[in-house]
């Protein structure tokens, strides 16, 4: 087994939640992880990125070769497009199609959603959507994850504790919220390659 994850987004959009919930739940699946360095955090609305690698066996360097990784997990569609390069032949792309426009020349929304779309797996959805419609925008990041768990060789139910144990300071709302926000990013995923 091995999963070699890009993670891509937004400083402030939850790209180290997203990578701490699937890191809990590698470790609960006794998988050996690997997380290169999150570049971008020091600037809110910076570009955020990082390499998380899940393996059954030893892994050697904490990062993903260009070409080589087996799914970008994104919480911003132009970002998702910048690691692009990253992205195997048989990878997926998971994003959101909600922008974040934090420069003055942002790319033309429709012109980055076709250039998505060309790619053999991807999975698009309004997270903010989504999550606003459960009670609680904040939780669009789980939303992607979500929809990117029926790619990620870790049981369900492991991501599902996860957030029980991840959120749980936090009381039990905010651990439902998420919960449910997980479950609905996983329908979509299902119900876009059942298609």
């Amino acid at each position: 087994m091995k999963n070699d994850i890009i993670l891509a987004g937004v400083g402030g959009q939850g790209i180290l939640s997203i990578a701490a919930i699937i890191g809990y739940a590698a470790v609960e699946s006794n998988l050996y992880l690997k997380q290169a360095e999150v570049h971008g955090m020091s600037q809110r609305g910076g570009d955020v990125q990082s390499h998380l690698r899940l393996s059954s066996d030893e892994i050697a360097s904490d990062l993903i070769p260009q070409g080589k990784a087996d799914m970008i997990i994104s919480v911003e569609p132009m970002e998702a497009l910048r690691y692009l390069p990253y992205l195997g032949p048989e990878g997926w792309l998971i994003t959101n199609t909600e922008p974040f426009v934090n420069i003055p020349d942002y790319p033309d929304e429709e012109a980055i959603m076709q250039e998505i779309k060309k790619l053999k797996r991807n999975v698009t959805l309004d997270a903010g959507k989504i999550a606003g419609e459960l009670g609680n925008k904040k939780s669009a990041n789980v939303v992607i994850l979500g929809a990117a768990s029926p790619f990620i060789d870790i049981p369900f139910a492991l991501l599902e504790d996860a957030i029980r144990k991840l959120f749980g300071r936090k009381g039990e709302e905010v651990v439902a919220i998420n919960l449910d926000a997980l479950r609905a990013g996983r329908e979509v995923a299902k119900s876009e390659i059942n298609s």
